[in-house]
């Protein structure tokens, strides 16, 4: 395992050729890029079982749960998004957690009305109802061929019997520490004796193992009722949360129809609310293809990306939220009249200050989040991305449960209508209600070339949607996969008014040309983003898959070896 993770780390991106199967229509072999080497192991031993990509993906997404519980688990959720090959369906599964029947849009504010931060991302208050384990249950009923007792079993295993700590791991365990070590059940689990663990420790999480049993052998009811129901709820209450067991039983995940448009020759397929991905993504797309069809010079492609980008995510701060709560103008802002009426508004020789787009909005999300990409031997395609929100979510697990609970609370306007301390406005689109999804920007996509199908997708918060983009921009310009994952990152979310970049960026053209034209450019101080994508090309009957150089993810393909 140790060598495993040592040769994830130092080769920075995996990428594997594959020769085409016996059928021009399907690839012949399978692909799967994930954030950790166990959970992509993990997928293919579905797959060799006779799964097929959806039951891989329940495979993969439970593993992570257990081997990344920084990022994805039990106590999350997130967005699932399919595409059948046999006869073409496309949908997304939205597994994002919902409000509990008690929130209200005050419950983060003191006596004053200010927002006392600690209650919406620490501790049980923060979270909202999981949506994980009900994906699971949905994916197997609906689209795998499988028992979940087949498709958890390598999680359940690795849950039983542990993984050893890395770098990557300690890290992010080396920011909530502290927040870890005020519930002792969590404090035990990934924590030695209080402290961050040494690399080759080995984390085991036998509570948690349990959990993935009673999901195996009942289905979603093992998780939202029963036993396992009254534990969650018994902890969350008398840790001072509001869950009930009726919102637990009230869950359920919904299928939704993906955002779609085109891009240079591309059909894309992205995430829909209350995901803000898709249609921010696809309306910057569509900005900028009113300029030669999308077709620009290097020197003038940063800056119109630029301007796309914060004229996209003025329109997520303005309009979208969840779409069984609010009402949004989904068909204007992807219009071609729209995109036409945006691009007007850019100047080609000067930044366009966002004050002048209009009154600041701003929506705030976690960045620590987690996504997978499968391709199996048969077409089928499962793009997914999950999180809890910040790293190990609110710190708080249930005892006897094994489960670290999300604080995706967070993610919802703490205050609609009035300003932070930087001066931003929130959503009233995006506001606290009882049984409302959160706004995300998760953004699983595929884009079909028509010769090639890209899947690709990303962790990161509101950078998700710029770093989605600029990898679908890489793939219609023909790139190999290695490229997307491993692109240097720019960023522009409209406010705060300033191109946020890797720290490579800093000394390129491209920003240069950003500062030349009166942009703010600042380095984040860090790589961000952990993309694991995957690349069909059909003309050359040739499958690669790459996970990110930034984690210490891993990419496989290969034929799958039925049992």
């Amino acid at each position: 395992m140790r060598w495993l993770i040592a040769f994830s780390l130092l080769f920075t991106v995996v990428t594997v050729q594959a020769d085409g199967g016996p059928h021009p229509d399907t690839p012949g072999k399978a692909a799967i890029a994930s954030a950790h080497p166990l959970a992509t192991a993990a997928g293919f031993e579905i797959l060799d079982q006779g799964g097929n990509a959806f039951d891989a993906a329940i495979a993969v997404a439970a593993a992570l749960a257990v081997v990344e519980p920084y990022s994805s688990g039990m106590g999350g959720g997130g967005f699932w998004l399919l595409h059948r090959h046999k006869d073409g369906f496309e949908t997304m599964v939205d597994a994002r957690e919902k409000a509990p029947g008690a929130a209200s849009a005050t419950m983060y504010q003191d006596k004053d009305g200010k927002v006392v931060r600690d209650r919406a991302i620490n501790g049980p208050l923060a979270a909202g109802i999981p949506g994980q384990a009900a994906a699971f249950d949905y994916m197997a009923r609906h689209y795998g061929k499988l028992p979940l007792k087949t498709s958890l079993a390598p999680a359940i295993r690795l849950a039983e019997q542990g993984f050893e700590v890395e770098d990557h791991y300690r890290t992010l365990t080396g920011y909530r520490v502290d927040v870890l070590n005020r519930y002792p059940a969590a404090a035990r689990v990934f924590l030695d004796h209080g402290k961050v663990p040494d690399a080759g420790y080995r984390v085991r999480q036998p509570d948690l193992a349990k959990v993935l049993q009673a999901i195996a052998d009942k289905g979603r009811a093992g998780f939202y009722q029963g036993p396992v129901a009254s534990k969650l709820v018994k902890g969350v209450r008398a840790a001072g949360g509001i869950w009930t067991l009726q919102d637990l039983n009230n869950y359920q995940v919904k299928e939704r129809k993906p955002i779609v448009g085109h891009f240079r020759g591309g059909r894309v397929v992205s995430a829909a609310p209350p995901s803000s991905g898709g249609i921010v993504m696809l309306e910057a797309l569509n900005i900028l293809s009113q300029f030669n069809g999308g077709e620009i010079s290097e020197d003038l492609l940063p800056h119109l990306t630029v301007e796309a980008m914060r004229r996209a995510y003025q329109d997520r701060a303005r309009y979208l939220g969840d779409p069984d709560f609010v009402d949004m103008p989904v068909d204007k802002l992807l219009s071609d009249s729209y995109a036409k009426q945006r691009a007007a508004s850019i100047d080609l020789d000067h930044a366009t200050p966002s004050s002048d787009l209009g009154k600041p909005i701003t929506v705030q999300e976690g960045h620590h989040t987690t996504h997978f990409s499968v391709l199996d031997q048969d077409g089928n395609v499962v793009s997914t991305t999950m999180s809890v929100n910040l790293p190990f979510g609110s710190g708080f697990m249930p005892a006897g449960t094994g489960v670290i609970l999300n604080d995706e609370m967070d993610d919802f306007s703490s205050k609609p209508g009035s300003p932070n301390a930087y001066g931003l406005v929130g959503s009233h689109a995006n506001a606290i209600a009882p049984g409302k999804r959160p706004l995300s920007s998760m953004s699983p996509t595929f884009v079909d070339f028509g010769d090639r199908l890209a899947i690709l997708g990303t962790p990161g918060g509101s950078r998700i949607i710029s770093m989605v983009m600029l990898g679908v921009m890489e793939a219609a310009n023909g790139k190999p996969v290695d490229d997307w994952v491993s692109r240097v990152r720019f960023h522009n979310q409209y406010l705060p008014d300033e191109v946020q970049a890797e720290p490579a960026f800093m000394d390129t053209a491209a920003a240069k040309s950003l500062r030349l034209r009166g942009d703010k450019v600042v380095s984040v101080g860090r790589r961000y983003g952990n993309m694991q994508a995957i690349l069909w090309d059909r003309k050359h009957h040739a499958v690669t898959a790459a996970s990110d150089p930034r984690g210490i993810g891993h990419a496989t393909v290969r034929a799958v070896q039925p049992r």
